[in-house]
């Protein structure tokens, strides 16, 4: 961190208690202008490196993030309101990243392509300083998503965090240091995203910028962007469908329905919040599903048993209850009354097909069940929403499973499961849901330039 940041804090909360736990300071243009700097004298010394050696760094840094797993998990949810159990994957995930780009480091290969008169090659070689800014509700995985691949293509990154959830950031970069990587090469700047955010995204010595969030700010990023013409990867919002067809394992549907868009208290943009349900199983979907909501246990984050803690902030909360008006038929479950961010789990079943409830991205623990005819139908409902990133499909026909994966028009499909994210798959959005593509076997390369050299071989 610099030692110029001005004296200007911010305050992080505690959502489940409204307790400040810490103040950070807040980077200012001038701070991410120095620290771009550093980023770039270090990226030089990194991308000079062996691939082997690189590799070797990255592994020592998941290794000491695996020896700080419990304390990363602890202090994501102190920071951030995830259970304890969603902490420490999301640790997990961190170090699982570092090792999966740490692999690709020495396969980051380019081609030969034959031509007359001569040998033509390509070469990956580093964009240079990367910026990453970094969501608040998965901090660590998400931040790891763009760092992770970045250093392994021989990129310096800066990360800036949410405002909310900063404390795991700067202490990934710490570990980082202690791991062996140079100083400076992975920087945390804590701030103010129109502050820090912007200065970041508008910097011309940052050569790319990764960005997840919503699709609002999403599209300001874009067009800052594209005044450098700087590339850029956003993954934004989402308003997932859960296709449930009469065929299915209706059961096991239903059992999966809760956490697939319970999990992080809904604040998930792969979260399945619009369940369709084919109509000669409605009834009985919604019987099925009804103890399953009144059964999650809300509660402290740090309790072992709870399965859903409370959301980010005030000013979310706010947000969440104006989607539910209190007249909305439903399934409602129970949270904590008192200090925290808290809101039931809540099933709205009497909306419109076009309702706000059912067609924007509510970011809470709350779904909207809509009955559907036919496969065709199924889709026309699964694609009627700006958002495209991820979704479900449950039945027992093979053939139906394709088809309606070939129609929704969605980045990322789980057929009779609601498992959308795994590091050694690509992930990403259509539409609104964002642009390009990050994890899985090409990450790497999002962080390279192709160099085509022609050698002629005539005398």
């Amino acid at each position: 961190m610099s030692d110029a940041y001005d004296l200007i804090e911010h305050q992080v909360l505690n959502p489940a208690t409204e307790e400040v736990i810490a103040t950070v300071p807040a980077a200012t243009a001038a701070d991410v202008d120095a620290a771009v700097a550093r980023a770039a004298r270090a990226q030089v010394t990194w991308a000079a490196l062996a691939p082997a050696d690189r590799a070797r760094l990255l592994r020592r840094f998941a290794a000491a993030v695996d020896e700080h797993l419990e304390e990363l998990a602890q202090l994501e949810v102190r920071e951030a309101g995830h259970t304890v159990g969603n902490a420490r994957w999301e640790a997990g995930n961190v170090r699982d990243l570092l090792d999966y780009a740490a692999g690709g480091v020495e396969r980051l290969t380019g081609r030969q392509i034959p031509v007359a008169g001569g040998l033509d090659i390509t070469i990956l070689e580093p964009l240079g300083v990367v910026g990453v800014i970094a969501p608040w509700n998965f901090p660590m995985p998400i931040a790891a998503w763009g760092t992770a691949p970045a250093l392994a293509a021989g990129n310096a990154v800066i990360l800036k965090p949410a405002e909310t959830t900063p404390l795991t950031a700067l202490r990934l970069a710490e570990l980082a240091l202690a791991a062996g990587l140079p100083e400076h090469l992975f920087q945390v700047l804590p701030g103010a995203g129109a502050v820090a955010g912007d200065a970041l995204v508008e910097h011309p010595g940052v050569a790319k910028i990764v960005f997840t969030g919503s699709t609002r700010v999403g599209k300001q990023i874009m067009a800052k962007c594209a005044q450098r013409v700087k590339r850029v990867t956003l993954e934004l919002g989402g308003k997932s469908a859960n296709i449930v067809f009469a065929d299915a394992d209706v059961e096991a549907a239903a059992a999966a329905a809760p956490m697939s868009f319970l999990d992080n208290s809904g604040q998930d943009c792969c979260a399945r919040t619009r369940i369709l349900v084919q109509r000669p199983v409605y009834d009985r979907f919604l019987e099925l599903l009804a103890p399953g909501i009144e059964s999650v246990v809300v509660g402290d984050p740090a309790d072992e048993k709870t399965q859903m803690g409370p959301l980010i902030s005030r000013t979310q909360l706010e947000r969440v209850r104006a989607y539910v008006p209190g007249d909305l038929p439903g399934i409602r479950g129970t949270a904590p009354e008192g200090p925290g961010f808290w809101f039931a789990p809540t099933v709205v079943t009497g909306a419109a097909p076009d309702a706000p409830v059912a067609v924007e991205e509510v970011f809470g623990p709350v779904a909207v069940v809509l009955p559907f005819d036919d496969e065709a139908d199924a889709v026309r409902l699964a694609n009627a929403t700006e958002y495209g990133l991820s979704g479900s499909i449950w039945t027992r026909d093979v053939g139906r499973a394709l088809r309606v994966s070939g129609a929704v028009a969605a980045g990322n499909l789980s057929v009779n499961s609601h498992s959308s994210v795994r590091y050694w798959t690509p992930f990403g959005g259509y539409k609104q849901s964002g642009l390009g593509r990050e994890l899985g076997p090409d990450a790497l390369a999002a962080f390279t330039e192709t160099k085509n050299v022609f050698i002629s071989t005539e005398a």
